[in-house]
């Protein structure tokens, strides 16, 4: 059976605050979350773990994530020499704006697709981190890595997602992803 990994983190910092989207490795990671289908459950990483899991990253076959080759790896590239973008994975944020080109968010596809919102907002969690909320920022991370697992789950079985256009009008985006075997 094929280890597909889907991953998520939050970061202790904002763009803003280490000078710009240019420095993303400068944002440091807060928590990371994945879901293994070979073992069928999540775990939790914090920082102090984070060896652990560009670990699990790297042994998966492939890694399913919402903006994570341009966002999550980079956050973690501050953390290895390893060039995680060699990782098998599939972007959906990717493969959606290529083929929309749009850039819809997590929530914008997820509550057009299957009616569930995102719980919070990245800033929120960078927010927690500050309070030490790590609780809050565990769950939310595992709330987001499922939204991405159900709405993956979802394109693959019925071929497409959709996102709410600017009218209010709900668009269907074919996909051509696949799900890992049983």
């Amino acid at each position: 059976m094929k280890n597909i990994v889907y991953f998520d983190l939050e970061t202790q910092k904002t763009a803003e605050e280490v000078g710009g989207w240019g420095k993303i490795c400068d944002l440091r990671m807060s928590v990371g979350v994945i879901y293994s289908t070979a073992t069928d459950d999540y775990k939790i990483f914090a920082e102090a773990q984070v060896d652990q899991l560009i670990k699990e990253l790297m042994r998966a076959d492939l890694v399913i994530g919402y903006n994570h080759v341009r966002f999550d790896y980079e956050v973690l590239h501050a953390y290895t020499p390893m060039d995680l973008r060699q990782v098998p994975s599939l972007d959906l944020f990717l493969d959606l704006q290529a083929a929309t080109n749009r850039k819809l968010s997590l929530d914008d596809v997820g509550a057009a697709t299957l009616g569930f919102h995102k719980t919070s907002k990245g800033l929120q969690a960078v927010e927690w981190f500050k309070q030490g909320k790590l609780v809050e920022i565990a769950e939310y991370c595992c709330y987001d890595v499922k939204l991405t697992r159900l709405l993956h789950e979802y394109g693959a079985t019925h071929k497409h997602v959709y996102y709410t256009d600017f009218t209010g009008r709900k668009v269907k985006i074919p996909v051509n992803w696949s799900l890992p075997p049983s």
